[in-house]
């Protein structure tokens, strides 16, 4: 397009129109002006649209020559932001208006006087330059730290004894019926030491470094019995001797196994630093005592068994029998007979006329779901009765206790009192240290003294840990219930703490609990809870 007396010229970044005065020459506007702009290749340019109106209205009264800058060239903008974080940083690119596109050397520029070093990707730079234009494009990223991952010890036994059970998030103990011994042979592999990984730092773009957190170091515990670190492997542990396996703490230590084929008269009472396993029955009067498990294929017919582990009869408890262990107890069935268990009673069919108590839960009736039976006697536990049939009419009066955890209060309370001690000695052991690290240590004592401290730590902190569950397993006791599975039958009187009710009729299926406002409830299936008539 052609305007008669008009031409352009480039001053730098600018676009200067010329205007010759012609006589004759027909009137134009603003539009065509731009027009003519454009066809001469200036339309990407900035055009002041302004400017050109003024200048068509001069060009129609002109006497003389004339200039005006009527557009500007515009190179591209580059502008950078940073996360708050510092971990990206992005490039905003305003395109052209006729001058220079944005260059790789523009915003790696840019971004060095924006503070970032570290993380810049040349190809995400590169494909935002060829961009015409873009937004929040990143082009720099820094990298956060890869923590480190803890050591561990992962458990190579299959089968092994576990005698600390903790609460499940039913506030019930996950325990395990063991009718049989497991057993390991010297260089059988127990556990194995796995170690920390270390941590990556990462970094932000502005190059500030960001510590990794150091994954933490685990041991095996020391002086694990009939054990030993492997000599091919000493981060793997392995028995050095028969014996039965039993999981503790960061460790594995396996229990010599007396056999024997029956105690009675004969082979008279039975007291062993291990496991003792009965291949037949313990008869009238007998008492076979054990360190760790005591596992009976036949019946106790009027012994007793006391075991620092746990109990396990495959077949019935009669005859006044007395069994007491530190962990859970297992039989069959029990008749006339006194069972005591730090964890859980499990009876596998049905109690009559037995006096149970357990620390934990009372389980009856697992392997009876529909005839299993608790049947006269008393049955306490803190947390848990559970069982298909609660009492019957031809029997005498069934008492069951539960929610009683004066136990636990009274474990708790010892507890607190040896945390309080092993926090004294680790704070001791720490003024030591800063003593012999003033002083110089003469004697070179400081590396001792170290050892003795980081033990301390560990032994106080296991003991926080084990507050922790046992505060958890007070709170379950609190919600105590009984849960019965058939119904109640009979005569039977259930106390709940403070709480006493003699059961005025016959129950289904549901469960009995202490609720605060209304005393002892039955809550059938489905149902809403219904008061029960009790006394304080």
């Amino acid at each position: 397009m052609e305007l008669s007396g008009l031409s352009l010229e480039e001053v730098e970044d600018t676009v200067v129109l010329v205007s010759e005065p012609v006589a004759g020459r027909e009137p134009f506007d603003g539009a065509a002006l731009r027009a003519f702009l454009c066809s001469a290749g200036y339309g990407k340019c900035q055009i002041d649209d302004e400017a050109l109106n003024k200048t068509a209205s001069m060009c129609a009264i002109q006497q003389a020559q004339f200039k005006t800058t009527v557009a500007r060239k515009v190179n591209a903008m580059v502008s950078i932001a940073i996360a708050a974080d510092a971990m990206s940083a992005t490039v905003d690119i305003i395109a052209p208006r006729g001058g220079k596109p944005a260059a790789v050397s523009d915003v790696v520029g840019a971004l060095m006087q924006a503070g970032v070093v570290r993380g810049i990707d040349k190809d995400a730079i590169e494909a935002a330059c060829q961009e015409n234009g873009c937004l929040g494009h990143v082009v720099a990223l820094g990298k956060a730290p890869e923590h480190g991952t803890d050591g561990m010890l992962e458990l190579l036994v299959t089968d092994t004894v576990d005698r600390a059970p903790s609460l499940d998030s039913n506030g019930l103990i996950d325990y395990r019926e063991h009718g049989e011994i497991p057993t390991v042979m010297p260089t059988n592999p127990l556990m194995r030491r796995i170690p920390p990984v270390p941590g990556i730092p990462g970094y932000t773009v502005h190059g500030v470094v960001l510590a990794a957190r150091e994954g933490k170091d685990v041991h095996f515990a020391p002086h694990l019995q009939g054990t030993e670190c492997s000599a091919d492997d000493p981060n793997v542990l392995v028995a050095n001797v028969n014996g039965q396996p039993v999981r503790v703490d960061n460790g594995v230590i396996v229990e010599p196994i007396l056999r024997l084929k029956e105690v009675n008269m004969a082979t008279g009472n039975v007291r062993f630093d291990g496991t003792v396993h009965v291949a037949g029955d313990v008869l009238q009067g007998m008492l076979v005592r054990a360190s760790g498990d005591i596992v009976v294929d036949g019946m106790v017919e009027g012994g007793s068994l006391d075991a620092g582990g746990n109990v396990v009869v495959a077949g019935g408890v009669v005859a006044h029998s007395h069994l007491h262990a530190a962990g859970s107890v297992h039989v069959r069935f029990a008749q006339s007979a006194q069972i005591d268990a730090g964890t859980v009673i499990a009876v596998a069919e049905s109690a009559l006329d037995c006096t149970l108590h357990s620390l934990y839960q009372i389980v009856i009736g697992a392997n009876a779901p529909q005839r299993g039976r608790l049947l006269g006697g008393l049955a306490t536990a803190a947390m848990l009765l559970q069982v298909p049939w609660l009492g019957s009419t031809q029997s005498s009066k069934t008492r069951v206790i539960v929610g009683d955890h004066s136990a636990l209060d009274e474990k708790y309370a010892l507890l607190l009192h040896r945390i309080e001690e092993e926090k004294a000695s680790a704070s001791n052991l720490a003024k030591l240290v800063r003593q012999l690290q003033a002083s110089g240590d003469p004697r070179g004592m400081l590396a001792r003294v170290k050892e003795s401290q980081k033990h301390a730590i560990k032994v106080w902190g296991d003991s926080l840990a084990e507050e922790v569950e046992l505060k958890r397993e007070i709170a379950a006791a609190q919600l105590a219930r009984i849960e019965v599975k058939q119904g109640v039958e009979g005569s039977v009187v259930l106390t709940f703490g403070k709480y006493t009710a003699t059961m005025p009729q016959d129950f289904s299926q549901g469960t009995f609990a202490l609720d605060a406002t209304q005393g002892i409830v039955f809550t059938p299936p489905g149902g809403a809870p219904v008061p029960v008539s009790a006394r304080r």
